[in-house]
């Protein structure tokens, strides 16, 4: 296991977001609870969770799966789940991000009037997919946050 500490960070990540990976795995066997919207959730990131992010598409940095643990609303541990994200984390481990810079990135791309800007929450208004594709017609400058696992602690 592959872990690495994370020091508060500055600057939000420029990762994109897109598809519906996370959509059609929980939506097997189960009733959905989550509600699809063009604008944000209300929900506000505590300062400490935990979550799991499944990030697939497009060519970048961030692609894997990673069990990732926030401590006063930055990355503190980051664990690479599979070969992708244990290299992430290994090599790059600045560019593990919170739900709360992944939110961030989502606004970021619909002020910039990216194609496509789509998010999925769960019922407690947490966010399970953010997608983005910033030009339609371009390769590989689209991505998918898969969130799941999330939990709150103390």
């Amino acid at each position: 296991m592959t872990t690495a500490p994370r020091p508060a960070r500055a600057v939000t990540r420029t990762a994109a977001l897109i598809g519906g990976l996370l959509c059609a795995v929980a939506a097997c066997g189960t009733e959905s609870n989550s509600v699809s919207a063009q604008s944000g959730s209300t929900w506000q990131e505590p300062a400490s969770y935990t979550y799991t992010l499944r990030s697939t598409e497009g060519e970048r940095t961030l692609l894997g799966t990673f069990r990732i643990t926030v401590r006063d609303g930055a990355v503190v541990e980051a664990v690479g789940l599979d070969d992708s994200g244990r290299r992430v984390v290994e090599d790059v481990p600045d560019a593990v991000p919170t739900i709360g810079e992944l939110l961030d990135e989502l606004e970021q791309a619909r002020r910039d009037d990216a194609d496509q800007t789509e998010a999925e929450y769960a019922a407690d208004g947490s966010p399970v997919r953010i997608s983005l594709d910033w030009e339609e017609n371009a390769i590989d400058d689209e991505a998918l946050y898969a969130i799941s696992d999330y939990r709150e602690f103390g």
